[in-house]
């Protein structure tokens, strides 16, 4: 399997490329993003863009791929709808756009989160937007699409957010979350449980297109 990772820096996205690299029916891994992941595998290649809205100049790197991990996102805090909805929908959409053209066959798995708004239509403008990707990404002709919907995301070998008030709350917070994840199991998943039920959909599929934080520890 060749897999091609965007957003491979963030918490999320160092725990799917972990499941990546030490799964061995992965052949390949190619991150695209901004920065520069820090790990050094014989599967592990990167391709650095400034502009993730436009992908034109690497798209003979992005063919031949069979699935896609997008793990790119970013907190709706202080930002206008506007702004959140062209870091998250227009950014996601024009990668989807691009890959699919030049890989129908591709599956493409999305993270998107707890209590995103399917309506498009509720209350509160994050899971608005968020509602608004996951639908127009399941119109998009791929072999299959999948939403992946974790709540509480436990990071479990040394994966760390991006930003630093997220950081230090994982950190506080660390004990809590494994008391947290006994009692309520079918809220809280980790990083290793997300890489390896991003492999699972890829392979062989998942009875639904949305999958909530119970399916994720199903699948993997």
């Amino acid at each position: 399997m060749n897999v091609l990772l965007f957003g491979a820096t963030g918490m999320v996205g160092q725990g799917v490329l972990r499941a990546c690299l030490l799964d061995e029916e992965v052949e390949s891994v190619l991150c695209v993003g901004r920065s520069p992941t820090g790990v050094s595998h014989p599967k592990l290649s990167e391709r650095h863009v400034s502009d993730l809205h436009d992908l034109s100049a690497i798209e003979d790197r992005l063919a031949g791929m069979d699935a896609c991990f997008f793990c790119l996102g970013v907190s709706s805090a202080g930002l206008s709808e506007e702004a959140y909805r062209r870091t998250t929908f227009d950014l996601t959409l024009s990668a989807a756009q691009t890959l699919v053209r030049l890989n129908p066959q591709m599956t493409f798995v999305y993270v998107s989160g707890a209590g995103t708004d399917s309506t498009e239509r509720g209350p509160v403008m994050w899971a608005r937007v968020k509602g608004a990707t996951e639908n127009a990404l399941m119109r998009l002709p791929f072999k299959a699409a999948y939403m992946f919907r974790p709540g509480l995301i436990r990071p479990v070998n040394g994966e760390k957010s991006k930003t630093p008030l997220y950081r230090w709350t994982y950190v506080l917070a660390a004990p809590l979350m494994g008391l947290f994840a006994r009692w309520a199991p079918d809220r809280v998943t980790t990083t290793e449980q997300v890489g390896r039920a991003m492999l699972a959909v890829a392979r062989t599929g998942a009875p639904t297109p949305l999958l909530e934080t119970r399916d994720i520890n199903a699948l993997e």
